[in-house]
């Protein structure tokens, strides 16, 4: 039986990459919907799909129950952030709807707070899924395949670096916005401590890409990953620009934010996302993720582990979409059958995970016991 999946942004930044992986699957139907009927419209005329797909327009702040009951979706993907400023109405209307409901947030509360809804998604055997991306889906997949290795697992340190030239969705800019110049809390020497979005500067080496920076980010994992691994001393998680005067520049604007010269930098979102398309020139298509995990090893002495993910090509927002993907094919064909609600933890191992790249441009490096 066809199960129809509704992807709200479905042809913005995420939703399009979801929308094309998607649309030859011969068990689904996709709904692509968004404000713009228009723009769903010229994404559904693109798309080869093994079942036509059809246009949607919708709003989430407006009666977004009425547009459920009215395309009937087995299945929801909601793309559209930023999902720092966002109530839970989506997942509320799936749940009146009788659809499961998966979301791409990276906002730490949100993201935490999806299990709320817990016993009612059992009650009817829907799945409600927050954080279906890099963080925490992969980023806990990743932490659960190594951990093994570890008698006692001390330190994580992780990021993203973003490509220059790549589709930059305004809604993912004025998320890290959202907390650049702000305080936010995570795990260092075995204490909650408070540090600041975008500062913390940092560099680190990358295979192929060289010498990127990296700054303080505020994601779900700083909130859900010392409960889940309760050994940890310390844990951080930075990303960063591959232009160094866009990144640097961002900084200096996060020491008036934090300074309390301006009350944030939302509003600058859209100038600022011009801007940063005036660099596109000087960058290229290659991102990068990297995790660098150390503690002790089986024989007591200390060991490090690294990880790195180069995407090249333009394909780095595949990383983040993949989640979605797997999830809402699974749940289309039956081989997903988790009910609940709750964050993107142990639906997706490793394996999977990175079998489900294969054949984009992305390769995966791994060395081991390099100095902590």
């Amino acid at each position: 039986m066809v199960k129809r999946v509704l992807i709200i942004g479905g042809y913005g930044n995420f939703g399009s990459y979801i929308a094309r992986s998607l649309a030859a699957d011969p068990g689904i139907k996709l709904l692509i919907a968004g404000r713009s009927f228009d723009k769903a419209s010229r994404l559904v005329s693109q798309l080869r799909a093994a079942a036509e797909p059809e246009p949607v327009a919708l709003d989430i702040s407006a009666d977004i129950a009425a547009t459920l009951a009215a395309t009937r979706p087995d299945i929801l993907i909601q793309t559209t952030g930023p999902f720092q400023t966002q109530s839970y109405a989506v997942a509320e209307a799936c749940l009146r709807q009788g659809c499961h409901y998966i979301d791409l947030a990276d906002a730490r509360a949100f993201v935490a707070g999806i299990g709320r809804f817990d016993q009612e998604a059992r009650r009817k055997h829907l799945l409600i899924v927050s954080g279906a991306s890099s963080v925490p889906c992969l980023t806990a997949a990743l932490i659960d395949d190594y951990r093994p290795r570890f008698t006692s697992l001390q330190k994580i340190d992780y990021g993203i670096s973003a490509a220059q030239q790549t589709n930059r969705g305004l809604a993912t800019l004025s998320a890290i916005l959202s907390y650049v110049g702000k305080p936010l809390t995570t795990l260092i020497d075995g204490r909650r401590a408070t540090v600041y979005g975008w500062q913390g500067l940092h560099a680190e080496t990358y295979p192929r890409l060289g010498r990127r920076l990296f700054g303080n980010c505020d994601v779900p994992d700083l909130e859900l990953f010392p409960a889940r691994y309760p050994g940890l001393r310390t844990l951080r998680f930075a990303a960063g620009t591959e232009i160094r005067v866009l990144h640097i520049g961002l900084w200096l604007l996060s020491w008036l934010v934090r300074a309390r010269a301006l009350s944030g930098l939302g509003s600058f979102a859209s100038k600022l996302n011009r801007l940063a398309f005036l660099f596109d020139a000087s960058g290229s298509g290659r991102s990068g993720f990297h995790m660098f995990l150390s503690g002790l090893g089986s024989d007591g002495k200390p060991k490090s582990e690294r990880f790195f993910m180069i995407a090249g090509s333009g394909h780095g927002p595949y990383i983040p979409c993949m989640p979605a993907i797997l999830l809402a094919r699974g749940l289309a064909n039956g081989a997903v059958s988790a009910t609940g609600a709750r964050a993107c933890l142990d639906l997706i191992d490793l394996q999977t995970y990175l079998g489900a790249l294969e054949g984009l441009d992305i390769e995966i490096i791994r060395t081991a016991d390099a100095a902590p």
